[in-house]
């Protein structure tokens, strides 16, 4: 009886032994894909605000494949690079009007917040908004299920939209 159980126990450990180890997938770092921009009217300087926070991998990600070039925005000798591939992007993927036309956006920088990219622009002077249209595509171009969340505030009055 004991050969019995013995055996398959050793045909088990001989298989086992020379199975390679199972490869487990990787998990993602964050199981949603999500910005948001926060636009806010600076009734003192007559300007919108407007942050844009992204999570750092999936930004760089859609850099890569938008510009096909080596990116990392958190080190400091790259920061100069990245500038110019970050306004651009941001630039084609975020339009704001508050009118007919689309507003002009002056960018400010980025920096890294945690494991989120926060980049800053801000618009001209501008009369008091009524009204206010955004267009956001960001990372529209990696990912399907991308959301980009919209935070409009204008005198005190916080409006949101996905």
């Amino acid at each position: 009886m004991w050969t019995f159980i013995q055996q398959p126990l050793l045909y088990c450990y001989i298989i086992l032994s020379v199975m390679p180890p199972a490869k487990h997938a990787p998990k993602p770092f964050h199981p949603i894909h999500v910005s948001t921009t926060n636009i806010n009217y600076n009734g003192q300087d007559n300007k919108l605000e407007v942050t844009c926070t992204i999570f750092t991998d999936d930004f760089e990600a859609a850099l890569v494949k938008q510009y096909h070039t080596k990116t990392d925005l958190s080190r400091a000798d790259m920061h100069a690079a990245m500038d110019v591939l970050v306004k651009k992007y941001v630039s084609d993927h975020l339009q704001i009007k508050t009118g007919a036309t689309a507003l002009s956006l002056n960018y400010i920088g980025f920096e890294i917040n945690k494991e989120a990219a926060d980049i800053y622009f801000e618009s001209e002077k501008i009369p008091v908004v009524k009204k206010i249209d955004v267009d956001v595509s960001l990372l529209h171009n990696l990912f399907d299920d991308q959301i980009n969340i919209v935070h409009i505030i204008v005198n005190g009055v916080r409006k949101a939209r996905k």
